[in-house]
């Protein structure tokens, strides 16, 4: 008997994966002239600043504090001058408040290792480990950019039995998951190590999608000796990284609806393979979150990259760093095609969650004609929660938010795949944000009351 490979059960869609710069190695991105480091780049209270107009700085030096327990430092990517402190526009398209520094020569901030030599010995206790992914600003970086302590730390009342590593990167286009995975693998698995041992646990999971086999291989020869780790194809399909998809092909468990159900609630923790090697790099080399990997692709790119780029670089630098801006460019996306977001010019600088950018020519980036709802039931069919985005977008419009809450509308993940399906090119997704928005403020409402 064939044995089937693992995915959820519910819903879900196979869009073309188009991994244009999956064969391309990780580049080391030039530095920029100026950073742009915003001091908000993690769920939860922004850092505040310890450093002033003026001030020299050097590279993995703390310019913002964390604000509380979900809150995380932010650190300078660069040694040179703080200019000033401005508002900067960000991958949402809203101006935030960001440290702006004038970028001179390359000094680093002393204790930091920097050299290429792996480190695969433990020696952090679990809280040690914890402290230092802290003051080290470690945040999930598959998106979320929860911060990494506390995922770390199993809550009062709660038991983990699980680390499931998220290696999907189910998105079209991206590729940066998958040449940190080929290219920093030993780093990545001493990352999960390290996780597993503040969490006090000792089994991990790695999902990922069949279309990487070069990684899946590479992976399981490297953990073949190692019964705490298993690398687990799955099936490509998406929304396959989704949080709680993964939990439900590795381990075959339902976290509990939102906005409360966490994986925890069911024995696991989840990370990303890229926040992984982030922990790694902060336990063992000492190394701050001043650096991530972003993949800089589209069809009419002349050369789709993976740049391990300074967080506070431009976007446009990276873009002209693969060949510059191709003429007829339509549309410029933060993240994959599906939950990314659009942005009105380059002129953004790196985040922490930044993955990816796709451009999209103009034939591509134009919606098509919405027509009435023909109510096929393929929205329905697609959703991985099972819900009724036909449903919820009327309720959205029509503002009857309390019906909206009773069919779950903060249960989507915003996944898009309603949106790709819908033959009369509605646009779904739009509407049942906006309604979503004023259904957890009517919550949160009503619990002050």
């Amino acid at each position: 008997m064939t044995k089937r490979t693992k995915t959820f059960p519910q819903g879900g869609i196979h869009p073309k994966d188009t991994k244009l710069s999956a064969d391309r190695p990780i580049e080391q991105a030039a530095l920029p002239e100026t950073a742009a480091i915003f001091l908000s780049q993690h769920i939860g209270a922004p850092a505040k600043p310890v450093v002033q107009a003026g001030d020299k700085v050097k590279a993995g030096q703390v310019i913002a504090e964390s604000a509380g327990f979900i809150s995380t430092h932010i650190h300078s990517s660069v040694s040179g001058t703080v200019l000033k402190f401005d508002t900067v526009m960000d991958h949402s398209g809203y101006k935030k408040s960001a440290v702006l520094i004038k970028v001179e020569g390359d000094e680093w901030l002393e204790g930091i290792d920097r050299s290429p030599e792996i480190k695969t010995e433990i020696t952090a206790t679990p809280d040690e480990i914890r402290q230092k992914v802290q003051q080290a600003g470690i945040v999930g970086l598959g998106g979320a950019t929860f911060p990494s302590h506390v995922k770390l730390g199993v809550p009062d009342g709660k038991t983990a039995e699980f680390l499931l590593i998220n290696g999907v990167e189910c998105e079209p286009y991206l590729t940066s998951d998958h040449c940190l995975m080929l290219e920093r693998g030993q780093e990545m698995l001493t990352g999960v190590r390290i996780a597993l041992k503040a969490i006090g646990i000792n089994k991990a999971m790695i999902g990922i999608e069949e279309n990487k086999p070069d990684a899946i291989a590479h992976l399981s020869d490297l953990t073949k000796d190692d019964p705490q780790i298993e690398v687990v194809p799955l099936k490509v399909w998406y929304p396959q990284g989704g949080e709680r998809q993964l939990v439900k092909a590795l381990v075959n468990r339902e976290i509990p609806p939102p906005p409360k159900g966490l994986p925890i609630d069911v024995g696991c923790v989840v990370l990303n393979v890229a926040t992984c090697f982030a922990i790694y790099e902060a336990v063992q080399k000492s190394k701050p979150l001043v650096e991530r990997v972003v993949t800089v692709t589209g069809k009419a790119v002349k050369r789709p990259s993976n740049f391990l780029a300074r967080i506070g670089t431009p976007l446009a630098q990276l873009v002209e760093a693969a060949g510059g801006l191709p003429e007829g460019t339509g549309k410029i996306v933060s993240g994959g095609p599906m939950m990314g977001k659009s942005l009105p010019t380059l002129d953004v600088p790196i985040t922490k969650g930044t993955g990816g950018i796709v451009l999209f020519p103009a034939a591509e980036s134009k919606r098509k004609e919405t027509v009435e709802c023909i109510r096929c039931g393929k929205c329905v069919s697609v959703c991985p929660l099972g819900l009724e985005p036909y449903l919820m977008m009327t309720l959205a419009d029509k503002d009857l938010l309390e019906r909206a809450e009773q069919e779950r509308i903060t249960s989507c993940c915003e996944c898009a795949c309603c949106v790709f399906i819908c033959p009369s090119n509605r646009p779904l997704l739009d509407h049942i944000r906006l309604g979503k928005t004023k259904v957890l403020n009517l919550m949160r409402a009503r619990q002050k009351t």
